[in-house]
């Protein structure tokens, strides 16, 4: 294993006083590390970590009680373009004669045995309820297309399940649900994180592909936009509940001034402080917010960044 892991559960769980969100987009969400980064110089240790996709990947180091720097190291470890490059090559027959081969809910295109092997290896056998920072992990119900917060229970599967893209990646069975990715239902799941005092939520808007000269780019254009969409809806509402329960939210959209494939793992140190400087622009509405004084629930750095 990788990191360190407590062994035991939590004390009994207080109403979290600050929560940070790490929302979806792949590599991207790797810039979470440079907005803890600058919490933590600011003595500010969340009590609650959500995270979404890749930002559950990138989150569950730190909320296993790894520093900023050893959870990149970490996550070099786990995330590289490999990982969506295992191709099954069963799927094209599936495809082509669904009911000859069999076409069902558990569908991929890709191979996850090495990404779950890396998973297995870095966290061990860890449930989340006994991570020394609380972890809250989203997924999609895939029947329903629902949103499911998970809080215990294998900490691998549920990172697995948060990151199940549809058609690419195989759901996970988690009890008697199909789970797939946490971005179908919300890319930036802030009202996983309703109860707590305070709330810091870093995720990304997409832009649409330059040009679309083939199947996948006019596959990325839809998805891109129903992105972008879902998310600026889910936070709309949570600014409202926020408004509406008194509760402190900081938002935060990095800027990028490069296109970053979902993959792109040699843009990371470039997105951790891209993260850091995003953060370090906030910081008088942050401490403003933690000093107490009345702000709106809104500071938001719109992307730039193209896919």
């Amino acid at each position: 294993m990788l990191m360190p892991v407590a062994a035991r559960p939590r004390p009994a769980a207080k109403p979290p006083r600050l929560a940070v969100v790490l929302g979806s987009g792949g590599v991207r969400s790797i810039a979470g590390l440079g907005m803890l980064d600058v919490l933590f110089k600011e003595g500010l240790f969340p009590d609650l970590i959500v995270g979404c996709s890749t930002g559950a990947l990138f989150g569950a180091g730190v909320a296993a009680g790894n520093t900023v720097q050893e959870s990149f190291r970490l996550a070099t470890s786990l995330w590289s373009p490999e990982i969506t490059q295992q191709k099954r090559w069963t799927s094209i027959a599936q495809l082509a004669m669904p009911s000859w081969f069999g076409f069902g809910q558990d569908f991929s295109l890709r191979n996850d045995q090495l990404m779950s092997r890396r998973l297995r290896q870095a966290f061990g056998h860890v449930d989340l309820a006994h991570l020394p920072t609380a972890l809250r992990i989203t997924a999609t119900n895939a029947v329903r297309g629902t949103r499911v917060v998970l809080e215990r229970g294998d900490l691998v599967q549920a990172i697995r399940a948060s990151i199940a893209m549809p058609m690419l990646f195989g759901p996970v069975k988690w009890g008697q649900q199909w789970l797939v990715d946490g971005v179908v239902s919300d890319p930036l799941p802030i009202s996983a994180a309703a109860d707590a005092s305070m709330v810091i939520a870093m995720g990304f808007e997409l832009a649409m592909p330059l040009k679309v000269n083939n199947a996948s780019r006019l596959v990325m254009q839809s998805s891109t936009a129903v992105f972008n969409n879902l998310q600026q809806a889910r936070l709309i509402g949570a600014q409202a509940s926020a408004q509406a329960s008194g509760q402190a939210l900081l938002t935060i959209l990095p800027e990028l001034d490069r296109r970053i494939g979902l993959c792109q793992t040699s843009a990371m140190p470039y997105l951790i402080e891209a993260g850091r400087q995003a953060t370090q622009k906030m910081l008088p509405q942050l401490r403003a917010m933690v000093n107490g004084v009345a702000i709106k629930p809104v500071g938001i750095y719109s992307a730039s960044a193209h896919c």
